[in-house]
């Protein structure tokens, strides 16, 4: 029995990994713990910790490391706060590997942990771009720490292997949130919207805006005219999922509870979760905002996304995503496009460039005969084109 770890810190996070979790949880060759951190643990996040538990994923460890801040040195302190306290818990749990996914700070700082006590890191969504974030340098970061890669494309495998990594160790599985949209049971409309409290009607969009890390004071700004933008369509409802931790979230997040206040078509929620989140998904007219979920996910059910500025720049996009400039005028000409009756047909039957859903067990599989066949040699070679 192999004991590995996986990481979970923010909602987003969780959704994805859910069916790996799920898998790995079942199977009597793994020792499987789930250790909890970051947004998780946070109410002013929504507590998604209750997620978890709700479904009956026992949590190995809570592992609290977020300040009440988001300023560049509120986020490195979490990270030092990281580093000590997985650098303890790995000590104490001594694993056979960690499995980590995407490009979250805190994540980096987990992982520089798990190098130091030569476990083996196992790395999902690698080789990924987002220009306009600091995600960027730590995706890559977290690569070069990593033994096995499991990529969500083939230009991503081959990106990863251009970063130095030997093939034989790189796999493109897709990715996890196709695996969620294609094998999730979904809510009816009538039942999300009971369950949120908020009339979704026939006609809604969901949205989710995230900060840029490099871009210095542009969060309060692009917010501004994304909600200046959706304040042309009172007839339409919009369902809006908070920004996460990085700097300046909470700058949006406020904006967003203000404007949430004054208007009655308008419904902000901390966290939808997997379930809801996919649900909405479902009936939506289009997806805006900013989030890599809008490139992955959304595409499967065949609705337009507005990718708004510069967070996802340089990552895959399919023919369902339009995306804009963050200016008003360029907002609303999106969301005129989205709701084209023609660009809609154009995409009903659009492939999603992101998998086929049976991404956990592909990756299952590529673990069990690693470690069966003992193929792990933490020193690896760097591998030239």
């Amino acid at each position: 029995m192999k004991k590995v770890v996986i990481l979970t810190a923010t909602r987003a996070e969780y959704g994805l990994l859910k069916p790996l979790m799920t898998g790995m949880l079942t199977d009597p060759f793994f020792d499987t713990r789930i250790v909890a951190t970051g947004m998780h643990l946070s109410p002013e996040f929504g507590m998604t910790i209750k997620e978890i538990e709700a479904d009956g994923i026992k949590i190995d460890k809570k592992i609290e490391i977020l300040l009440s801040s988001d300023t560049p040195v509120a986020v490195s302190k979490a990270m030092g706060l990281a580093m000590i306290s997985f650098s303890e818990y790995f000590e104490e749990c001594r694993p056979d590997a960690l499995l980590v996914l995407g490009d979250r700070y805190e994540t980096l700082a987990v992982c520089c942990a798990a190098m130091n006590a030569r476990i083996p890191i196992f790395h999902l969504h690698g080789g990924e771009t987002s220009e306009g974030l600091i995600d960027e340098a730590i995706r890559h970061s977290i690569t070069k720490m990593s033994y096995l890669h499991f990529t969500s494309t083939e230009p991503y495998r081959r990106r990863v292997i251009q970063l130095g990594e030997a093939p034989e160790r790189v796999f493109n599985v897709g990715a996890m949130g196709v695996e969620n949209a294609l094998h999730v049971d979904l809510m009816t409309a009538e039942e999300l919207s009971e369950d949120i409290g908020f009339p979704l009607g026939t006609a809604y969009a969901v949205g989710t805006f995230h900060p840029l890390t490099l871009e210095n004071a542009t969060a309060q700004e692009q917010m501004m005219a994304l909600l200046n933008a959706i304040d042309r369509y009172p007839s339409m409802r919009f369902l809006f999922t908070k920004a996460n931790a990085d700097a300046n979230g909470r700058i949006i997040n406020q904006m967003l509870s203000d404007y949430a206040k004054t208007h009655v078509n308008f419904c902000l929620v901390d966290s939808l979760g997997m379930r809801r989140y996919l649900s909405a998904l479902r009936y939506a007219e289009f997806v805006i905002g900013n989030s890599s979920s809008g490139l992955i996910e959304v595409p499967t059910f065949h609705i337009p996304t507005i990718n708004i500025g510069d967070r996802q720049r340089g990552r895959i996009a399919g023919k369902t995503v339009i995306s804009c400039e963050p200016a008003e005028d360029a907002i609303g000409e999106a969301i005129e496009k989205a709701l084209d009756p023609r660009f809609r047909e154009d995409i009903r039957t659009a492939q999603n460039p992101y998998g086929d859903g049976h991404t956990s067990e592909k990756i299952l599989n590529v673990i069990k005969d690693v470690f069966l066949n003992d193929k792990i040699d933490l020193k690896k070679q760097f591998y030239d084109l």
